[in-house]
């Protein structure tokens, strides 16, 4: 999943009155014309939300290395040859092949011994318990307060990472990434200090029993202990029976392994440039998702819309100066092996890439686009803003683009890379969550998403930067 932190837009356009002078002016009349044409067919006609219903019920979650991450390449390919793109490919890429096991178990247990069972489930990446594991717990907040305990406070215990979202912050991605560091070291760092496991709070605002996965990073430490995350009430109540007992016990049951590498594939589709054929657009999103439920938003909106805006612009009649690929990238969520394969392949073929886009924060309204790239490329798609304004979609703020592009930076240099922007204030009540379902995704919006990914394309590959 994407997330970055929103900065003033006037920082964006710093310089004064000579910089704002070398913005490039808004297009002619007709540019509004066609970017009305791509809303009308996105809106009237659009595929996303059918070509959705069919990725998440029918195939359903899509982890890496499983059957059904298979049957999701197979449908990316046939969708993308039957939307009638120049070109449909595969790039075959080696990536991790988790598996989570049968439903994992936690429990409190008191001095009596008496158990109060809790909703957990395994950190993607986590190597299982074998068996019953049970231990005392310590609480920390942060890792540096972890860094801070003796050792003979942690050694041979759970350790119990706690710390919630701050919900002062306006984007909910930027608690997300505040928080997110737990989840991905908390169990390593454990480790090194001789813990038997980690517990981590879900990494959500909500107050409810669904716990939330994501990837936990081992790194290069030595022994290799269970990572479960903890519902938001489960933590909570695990919070306050520890005040009232520091002595109680959890036990945990997780069948998770990592098996060898898999094989498989990004998916890409492109649409030939008219003019400048060498100059290309990349727009993404990530095919593979968590085992938890159908993977919709987390990244199914994003697939559907990549593939989507290219089919907008065809269906249209506005063929693109610059070629557009539509990349369906595999293994966002625990490895991104696909985006770093995509990047590498770019390099080695000596590919020119103007910009890329990347759709990975949900299929909600649009708000607009974040953007990593250098200050010119930057007010250039502020000047487009008028275009978009009309569709909701003219925020353009500097920020983080996505995890799958953003190897293309070091390998091919694009003059952007530039996230698709939506209002994400439910967003983490359902990532990496069973509760990632279709039915969670409003046509209208991801339809709209779309246009607005599309209607980007077209003033990109009109105009470059």
């Amino acid at each position: 999943m994407r997330y970055f932190s929103a900065l003033l837009l006037a920082g964006l356009l710093a310089g004064g009155p000579a910089a704002r002078a070398q913005t490039a002016p808004v297009g002619p009349k007709t540019d509004s014309l066609n970017i009305r044409r791509i809303f009308d067919e996105a809106l009237l006609r659009g595929q996303c939300y059918e070509n959705l219903r069919y990725l998440t019920g029918t195939i359903g979650g899509r982890l890496s290395g499983s059957p059904q991450a298979q049957l999701a390449v197979e449908w990316g390919q046939r969708t993308m040859e039957k939307a009638g793109f120049d070109k449909v490919y595969l790039q075959e890429v080696m990536v991790p092949h988790w598996v989570r096991g049968p439903k994992e178990r936690g429990e409190i247990i008191g001095n009596k011994g008496k158990g109060v069972a809790v909703a957990v489930c395994a950190l993607g990446n986590s190597v299982g318990t074998g068996g019953k594991l049970r231990a005392g717990v310590v609480e920390v907040h942060s890792l540096d307060e972890l860094k801070k305990l003796p050792d003979a406070a942690v050694k041979g215990k759970f350790v119990f990472f706690n710390r919630p979202f701050d919900d002062a912050l306006i984007e909910p991605g930027s608690a997300y990434g505040a928080a997110g560091d737990q989840r991905r070291s908390g169990p390593a760092e454990a480790g090194r200090r001789g813990a038997v496991g980690a517990l981590v709070r879900s990494l959500t605002s909500a107050r409810d029993d669904n716990p939330h996965t994501g990837t936990t990073n081992y790194g290069d430490a030595p022994t290799k202990v269970p990572g479960a995350a903890l519902s938001t009430l489960a933590a909570d109540r695990l919070s306050l029976l520890l005040k009232a007992d520091p002595n109680l016990k959890f036990e945990l049951e997780m069948g998770c392994q990592m098996l060898p590498d898999a094989k498989s594939y990004n998916v890409v589709g492109e649409i030939r440039g008219s003019k400048f054929p060498q100059e290309i657009i990349t727009v993404g999103g990530h095919l593979d998702s968590w085992d938890l439920a159908q993977g919709a938003h987390d990244d199914g909106t994003g697939v559907t819309q990549s593939m989507e805006a290219l089919r907008l612009l065809r269906v249209a009649g506005l063929k693109p100066e610059r070629t557009v690929r539509a990349v369906l990238f595999m293994n966002e969520e625990n490895g991104t092996r696909g985006g770093n394969e995509y990047a590498r392949l770019a390099q080695a073929n000596k590919e020119t890439h103007l910009a890329a886009i990347e759709s990975d924060g949900g299929g909600f309204t649009p708000r607009g686009f974040a953007v990593q790239g250098n200050p010119e490329a930057q007010r250039k798609i502020v000047a487009w803003a008028p275009l978009l304004r009309p569709y909701h979609a003219a925020e353009i703020v500097p920020g983080h683009s996505g995890t799958d592009i953003e190897p293309l930076e070091a390998a091919v240099h694009p003059k952007a890379l530039i996230g698709y922007d939506c209002d994400s204030q439910r967003y983490f009540d359902i990532h990496h969550t069973a509760a990632d379902t279709f039915d969670k995704v409003n046509r209208r919006e991801l339809e709209l998403g779309a246009g607005s990914m599309a209607a980007l394309i077209y003033l990109l590959a009109k105009y470059s930067l």
